[in-house]
């Protein structure tokens, strides 16, 4: 096998950059799960929810009723 493919260097080769320390970054997504979460609303349709006028309305108006500190 010669040194210029790739498989040898999948073998021998040191792969390089670095990543980046700490946690991954938290994306759009996450945090809305973690609304919806925080109001008792784990296992609704977060995506769906929208899409659905009325009930998108209802959704609103409870939340607005509850007022979290």
């Amino acid at each position: 096998m010669g040194e210029k493919r790739n498989v040898y260097w999948v073998w021998v080769g040191k792969p390089g950059g670095k990543r980046p320390l700490g946690r991954p970054r938290r994306k759009w997504e996450d945090n809305i799960k973690l609304d919806f979460q925080a109001m008792v609303c784990g296992g609704m349709d977060w995506i769906g929810l929208p899409q659905n006028r009325d009930g998108w309305r209802v959704f609103v108006n409870a939340v607005m009723k509850v007022r979290l500190p």
